[in-house]
């Protein structure tokens, strides 16, 4: 009986692991799980759980950043993309100090963890400061006591 038991134990573990390392795959396409609680949508940190945990755990990750003051230095750094060009600012002798560290510091992060370019940093960064604030991807608020007029 105590075979049974650990062999049982062996396949569920082996079973959760192979399930765990392939959650990529398969997560789409699973439903989502029902908010047991009360009725209406899953808050966002709840349906995304694993998501939200490892982008907390990533802010404490060391990420080294480039320390540039000037538009010439955000350049190098690789902060400039065909669609965010920093050439006309460069050219023209712009003397102030380049991008905003913070914005900058943030992009750059996901750019490092992710492996996106500065395009798609960008577009993530904007994303979660919508999803922050309220807004939905298309401009308008999520919240559905608002009244819009056209």
């Amino acid at each position: 009986m105590a075979y049974f038991f650990y062999t049982v134990t062996f396949i569920l573990l082996v079973l959760a692991t192979v399930l765990y390392a392939t959650r990529n795959t398969w997560r789409p396409h699973a439903p989502p799980i029902p908010y047991i609680t009360s009725p209406g949508t899953i808050p966002e940190p709840i349906h995304h759980l694993t998501t939200y945990l490892s982008n907390r755990l990533n802010t404490f990750r060391y990420v080294r950043l480039p320390t540039s003051s000037t538009f010439a230095e955000d350049a190098e750094a690789g902060l400039h993309s065909s669609n965010f060009n920093l050439a006309e600012n460069i050219e023209a002798g712009d003397s102030r100090r380049g991008l905003d560290e913070s914005a900058k510091e943030e992009v750059y992060r996901i750019m490092k963890l992710r492996r996106v370019n500065f395009d798609e940093a960008r577009l993530l960064v904007v994303e979660e400061r919508f999803r922050r604030e309220g807004i939905a991807a298309d401009g308008r608020p999520i919240d559905r006591k608002a009244v819009m007029f056209s």
